[in-house]
């Protein structure tokens, strides 16, 4: 992986840092570890490959809803804060949600 994903990861990890910090008072917990591995697998097998969009604007939804609500749980919090703590990192990914949505693979289907 190169480019938009590591960023992607790299981002995630930032954000779920601050939230375990924040709420679980130690770092890394294991709910953490394990909510990070999962983004990093989903992330991974991301059929837009580097030219994906931030994952909140994208057309295939393909975290279960229990993780999806825990990354939503852990962006609400840190993403504020990332302005201020990562401000790089914040602006990437904002510059990332302002790009238009990119066509799948011909090997994919589009999702109605």
């Amino acid at each position: 992986m190169t480019g938009r994903k590591d960023l992607e990861i790299q981002t995630a990890r930032v954000m779920i840092d601050m939230f375990c910090r924040q709420f679980h008072h130690r770092r890394p917990c294991r709910e953490c570890d394990e909510l990070l591995e999962y983004v990093k697998q989903k992330i991974g097998q991301c059929p837009y490959a580097d030219g994906k969009p931030a994952c909140s604007d994208c057309t295939i939804h393909c975290y279960r809803k229990d993780m999806r609500s825990r990354i939503r749980k852990v962006m609400r919090y840190s993403g504020p804060r990332m302005i201020y703590r990562h401000p790089i990192l914040a602006f990437k990914h904002l510059l990332r949600r302002r790009n238009p949505h990119r066509t799948l693979p011909s090997c994919f289907p589009e999702k109605d």
